[in-house]
């Protein structure tokens, strides 16, 4: 085995190794250079020795990244951008590097890209809080991923780190090129894509001094939840909610960022022990809609709570990629083939969309149901509706386990 030659800075060859693991296990798409996990695999020790080397050396630039852009659940799109493979394990080695002194200082109620902290557990503590604060700031940060300003990012890194090739890669990352919808390429002046490895960590860091310690120093007793750029701030009373988001905007200027004047709101959690009036009694966080909802009590007593359960947006957004796949080479599917398309899918809408109210979580898949039934009757030339229910049920008796939402008893 050869050994670790001495070079400028403290990239050791583990670190690269164990960031390429990662970056394998997530299989994500190629990047610019079209250079997939597969295909870096091919030559991977001489691949990991070349960026090893180059990082190591302080000659390692990265390439653009590659714009990809996918739908949002609320309409219209965003971009999102993929660095190469090689790139997505450099940046990987410095995540390692600055996450475990980052996570010593970040939130408690900063809930996204951390490990050991999840989506859920933000909706569960937002769930709580909305049973004892009536009100609520539904926070949108406009355009937070691309207005982060580099300078105000990078004074901040060097306060929690003096490690020069750290922030001298940060920086480099931060104006890389980025491909345009023409295929030209532009640089960089402000913001960090979505899509990076390093980005959510750098994001977090910017709002841990934008918003969280501002929290902590100014409002106290007032609760948050923040998954990335996505915030809830619970209050006593309207007054105090007015107040907190005046001053929240003036807080935003200083860091260059600015709320969306529509879609930041202040909500009253309505229910049985609420009854004021208000123009916005919902709200949506981490795709689960929080609105007054009928509940039963554990004695079986009905009562009008504040809930969270899957979101209009959500479901539109599965019913949007069922169809899809059903549509997509029709008469050459069987259902075996669509079923082996369609589970990994389905276990991973289930397991986030059903862990708050699972029933209604559940009836998003009635559709992926009436779809399979459409496809009986063409596949079967079926032209009777009881007649295609009926072979539907046979071959649901037959095959039980075929599709993961039948196994979670939506027949």
């Amino acid at each position: 085995m050869m050994k670790e030659q001495t070079k400028a800075l403290p990239v050791s060859k583990r670190m690269v190794y164990d960031s390429y693991l990662k970056v394998a296990a997530k299989n994500g798409s190629a990047g610019i250079d079209h250079e997939s996990i597969e295909m870096f695999n091919e030559d991977m020790a001489k691949n990991l020795y070349r960026l090893w080397n180059r990082m190591t050396s302080g000659s390692y630039f990265p390439p653009a990244v590659r714009t990809v852009f996918i739908p949002k659940k609320q309409g219209g799109k965003r971009p999102l951008g993929i660095p190469t493979v090689g790139d997505r394990i450099a940046q990987g080695v410095v995540k390692d590097y600055l996450e475990p002194a980052m996570e010593n200082i970040f939130h408690p109620n900063s809930f996204g890209y951390r490990p050991g902290k999840s989506a859920h557990d933000a909706l569960a503590q937002c769930r709580k809080n909305c049973f004892e604060f009536a009100w609520v700031i539904d926070v949108d940060i406009k355009g937070f991923f691309d207005n982060i300003s580099h300078e105000i990012m990078l004074q901040l890194l060097k306060g929690h780190t003096q490690e020069k090739w750290v922030l001298m890669y940060v920086e480099r990352w931060l104006k890389a090129g980025v491909e345009q919808e023409d295929g030209s390429i532009a640089g960089r002046t402000k913001g960090t894509p979505q899509g990076g490895v390093i980005s959510p960590l750098l994001a977090n860091l910017y709002l841990h001094h934008a918003f969280d310690k501002w929290m902590d120093g100014n409002n106290p007793r007032n609760p948050f939840e923040r998954y990335a750029d996505d915030i809830v701030i619970h209050c006593r009373s309207k007054e105090e909610a007015e107040e907190i988001l005046q001053k929240l905007e003036e807080q935003m200027g200083r860091y260059e960022l600015t709320l969306h004047p529509e879609k930041t709101k202040i909500v009253y959690c309505k229910n049985d022990r609420r009854t004021k009036t208000h123009d916005h009694e919902s709200f949506t966080f981490l795709s689960y809609t929080f609105q007054p909802r009928k509940s039963r009590s554990a004695v079986g007593a009905m009562f009008l709570g504040f809930a969270c359960a899957i979101s209009k947006s959500a479901k539109a957004s599965i019913r949007a990629v069922i169809k899809a796949i059903f549509r997509a080479d029709y008469d050459g599917q069987t259902l075996e083939m669509l079923a082996k398309t369609l589970n990994p899918k389905i276990r991973g809408w289930i397991n986030y969309y059903t862990r708050f109210r699972r029933s209604e979580g559940l009836q998003v898949f009635n559709y992926l149901n009436e779809q399979i039934r459409i496809w009986i009757a063409r596949k079967y030339k079926i032209r009777y509706y009881y007649a295609v229910v009926q072979k539907y049920k046979t071959i649901q008796e037959a095959k039980p386990q075929l599709f993961y939402h039948w196994q979670q008893g939506v027949k």
